[in-house]
């Protein structure tokens, strides 16, 4: 039995529907965590909020610019908890810089934010560490989100 022509076009613009839908989608994502970067960055480095304050800020800021990063690549890592599980498995994100970009991250979340947001241990040196991996995680972040590939 041969299948009409008209069924052939129905099947490829249902297709191309389905694939812009999908590919709109993931740009909304993209957006919203593009934007939620932008603004905990911008509350970050208001120096008029607290230090607990900014550590807590520049983490999620740089979570939602990883996030930004897999986004672009159709992944989602959805927690905090899962961004080395989610870059290992999506190795083709960050390539080379994989490792680095996930031990850069739980080093804020798991050394230098808990000093800060569960205590008073927080010194300003661990405060201006986390700053430079914070810094160090954009540039790499920025490096991903301009390639044209």
């Amino acid at each position: 039995m041969k299948i009409p022509i008209g069924a052939n076009i129905y099947k490829l613009f249902r297709i191309i529907i389905l694939r812009k839908w999908n590919l709109m989608l993931n740009m909304s994502k993209f957006e919203n965590h593009k934007n939620l970067y932008l603004n905990f960055k911008n509350d970050a480095e208001n120096e008029v909020n607290s230090k607990p304050s900014r550590t807590e800020l520049y983490f999620l800021s740089i979570f939602h610019l990883i996030e930004c990063c897999a986004a672009k690549h159709r992944v989602h890592v959805n927690k905090h908890q899962k961004i080395r599980t989610a870059l290992e498995n999506n190795s083709n994100i960050f390539e080379k810089e994989t490792e680095n970009v996930w031990r850069l991250f739980q080093d804020i979340e798991n050394k230098i934010r808990p000093k800060f947001a569960y205590g008073f241990s927080g010194t300003d040196d661990d405060f201006n560490e986390l700053k430079e991996k914070y810094y160090k995680l954009e540039e790499i972040c920025n490096k991903v989100l301009l390639d044209e590939s």
